[in-house]
């Protein structure tokens, strides 16, 4: 039985992929910026009201994993945001609330589990990145531009993950299909949607033992499912 961490999991696909963590015998521990998560964690750990931008806030609840489940074998950094925002509509204010949601919090977390997940047998870090963010387009400069960062510390720390047992990935999905984006985009085709649960497969996965000769990928996640 593993323990696995999943930040921003009290979201749609923070939910999704605790469950199929979950289902396969595994504890999770989610950690979510929200103060209360809306459903239940069987056999788990949720800690609510945690500002994962705060390396402290972050220390504390890898520590508190730690102490509760036991360890940490699966890292999965979800935590993030979405701000669609032309730059003369917007400037430096988005940019910096961008990096702080998708890119700090993801530097913040892993930097406070690394020293754990170092000296694990099998360890995994699988990271969010965006399909978006390979080439932006108008109104996603910011985005694409914090999430190009997650991209680069994903292959950056591979590189320094070298000689460990400790795997660091990321899945780059297009559109995720979920409530908030079926709301802003009404006419959209959701039939060519990431499924939640599909794309949680695909984070199984690269926590697997199967995934084991993969580190520093940058994965698409485009279709539907």
């Amino acid at each position: 039985m593993r323990s696995v961490i999943v930040t921003g999991g009290f979201g749609v696909l923070g939910r999704a992929v605790a469950e199929a963590f979950r289902e396969s015998g595994d504890r999770v521990a989610r950690i979510d910026f929200a103060p209360s998560a809306p459903d239940a964690n069987p056999g788990g750990l949720d800690l609510g009201g945690v500002d994962l931008t705060d390396v402290a806030q972050a220390a504390a609840a890898v520590e508190r994993v730690r102490a509760e489940l036991g360890g940490i074998d699966v890292l999965v950094n979800i935590a993030g945001g979405f701000v669609w925002e032309t730059l003369d509509d917007g400037g430096p204010a988005t940019w910096a609330k961008m990096f702080a949601m998708n890119a700090t919090t993801c530097v913040t977390m892993t930097k406070a589990a690394l020293p754990t997940l170092r000296e694990t047998p099998g360890a995994a870090i699988v990271n969010i990145g965006a399909g978006s963010a390979l080439n932006a387009g108008a109104g996603m400069g910011a985005y694409a531009a914090s999430k190009q960062a997650v991209h680069k510390l994903t292959e950056s720390l591979a590189a320094e993950l070298a000689g460990t047992d400790c795997t660091i990935n990321a899945v780059l999905p297009s559109i995720i299909d979920t409530p908030v984006n079926r709301a802003d985009m009404p006419d959209a085709d959701y039939a060519q949607w990431v499924q939640p649960a599909s794309l949680a497969k695909v984070i199984q996965f690269l926590a697997s033992p199967c995934a084991r000769t993969i580190s520093g990928a940058l994965v698409p996640v485009s279709r539907g499912g």
